[in-house]
């Protein structure tokens, strides 16, 4: 499998340096083995146990969603299509990330998830930046800040009395949000 991506990735290197899209067959043979790297990733998967596995799962299915996205981009080139991997290796990592925090309990699962979803809302803010107007750009920096405040405020939880009180108003501060 991993021969295959590493095939495919220098496919789209050399194809996107020779500035033509690729043709049909191509394009359908990239295709091809995009699916067969997908099955061979979700076989894989089945041999794991308990949230190894879940994780593994979302580990193929995002690389398998981003692969297909830059097959698309390669294939016929737009600033719609690069919008679309973007926004596929942000909900990769986001689905592999909240996977991850199963493993933990508590608040520290909490943080996890917290951290995960600020990561989330800053990776498409930002793909959001890059084809906005100045309004979306406001909008992007008060989405991302708001998740970060949200991811903040979660990890003073683990405080108790003055401390958390003070790490909350810390947050406040540090965000924005008086």
């Amino acid at each position: 499998m991993k021969q295959s991506l590493i095939t495919l990735a220098l496919a789209v290197c050399f194809a996107g340096t020779a500035g033509a899209a690729m043709t049909k067959d191509e394009y359908k043979a990239q295709k091809d083995r995009v699916q067969a790297d997908y099955k061979a990733g979700k076989d894989r998967c089945g041999a794991l146990k308990d949230n190894a596995k879940d994780i593994c799962k979302a580990e193929v299915k995002g690389k398998y969603e981003v692969a297909k996205a830059e097959l698309e981009a390669q294939h016929e080139p737009s600033p719609r299509h690069d919008a679309k991997v973007r926004s596929e290796k942000a909900a990769a990592a986001h689905a592999v990330a909240k996977e991850k925090c199963d493993d933990l309990s508590g608040n520290a699962k909490d943080v996890c998830k917290k951290d995960a979803k600020a990561a989330f809302v800053n990776a498409k803010a930002d793909n959001k930046v890059s084809k906005a107007g100045v309004d979306d750009r406001k909008e992007a920096r008060e989405d991302k800040n708001d998740a970060m405040y949200i991811a903040a405020k979660e990890r003073c939880d683990a405080l108790k009395g003055d401390a958390k009180d003070g790490c909350v108003a810390d947050a406040r501060k540090k965000f924005g949000k008086t």
